[in-house]
């Protein structure tokens, strides 16, 4: 039997996706997602993560209900969070004989050919040790026009589109709490499968969020669509917790919201 081409996805997690009803990490969801990601494996799928989730799990050990709207406080929930997820996501890795990378970037680290070069290196160094999986996240801690970008526009969103034109990604999977693109923002309207491109019509769709916790809305999506169309790789959008849900999208059922020309 021939043995299929390794792939290579990069699959971003929202905060949302990761985060209990009481406002903390969800260890059983981190740990479902990381059995799917071993699942993927066994099919030559390497994955690369960006997580999402480093803020709302400073909020929880600070014993915060509402997202902070000042700068540096939303910056120290970062520091305090980040190694928090990264504990439950190395806690719920070991069990498949894995273990996680952190990089924390900037968007200004993508302006710099240098590091965006080391960056790459990095990366393909941690892939090739075979069991390791890459977990990207922006460094909020240190960030500045970063953080207000992302409570503008949401949630790591465009971070994994650049992290996918990074790694020359097979394709890029958006994981939140939405089953796709809908034609109608709160979710009452048609499922849209495919996209085929970004006009005028496809943005009327796109919606917002007032969680406390997460601040991705389908507008990044979309605009991190338009990024994997002019770099023509494929990109879905999908609900989280839907039920091996990675593992069905690497089977090729119809899950989600595909944007391919």
């Amino acid at each position: 039997m021939k043995k299929r081409p390794r792939e290579l996805w990069v699959v971003k997690l929202g905060s949302g996706l990761l985060t209990n009803t009481r406002g903390g990490t969800d260890q059983r969801q981190i740990s479902d997602l990381c059995g799917q990601i071993h699942a993927l494996r066994r099919r030559n799928i390497q994955v690369v993560l960006v997580s999402s989730g480093a803020i709302s799990a400073g909020m929880s050990a600070l014993g915060l209900d509402k997202r902070p709207k000042d700068r540096p406080t939303l910056q120290a929930c970062a520091s305090i969070g980040q190694p928090l997820l990264m504990k439950a996501y190395a806690s719920a890795l070991q069990k498949h004989g894995m273990v996680c990378a952190q990089i924390l970037i900037t968007s200004w680290d993508m302006d710099s050919r240098k590091v965006y070069q080391n960056a790459q290196g990095t990366l393909a160094r941690l892939l090739s040790l075979g069991h390791c999986v890459p977990i990207f996240n922006e460094n909020d801690a240190l960030s500045f026009d970063e953080i207000e970008m992302l409570n503008r526009f949401g949630d790591n969103d465009r971070l994994s589109g650049h992290v996918a034109i990074l790694a020359s990604a097979s394709r890029l999977v958006i994981l939140s709490g939405i089953d796709g693109l809908n034609t109608r923002p709160d979710g009452s309207g048609q499922w849209i499968r495919r996209v085929k491109g970004i006009d005028e019509q496809i943005r009327s769709y796109a919606g917002t969020t007032s969680s406390e916790r997460s601040v991705g809305g389908m507008i990044s999506k979309l605009e991190t669509a338009r990024m994997m169309f002019q770099a023509g790789m494929p990109m879905w959008i999908a609900d989280g917790r839907m039920k091996n849900i990675l593992v069905e999208l690497a089977a090729g059922k119809v899950r989600g919201t595909c944007f391919k020309k």
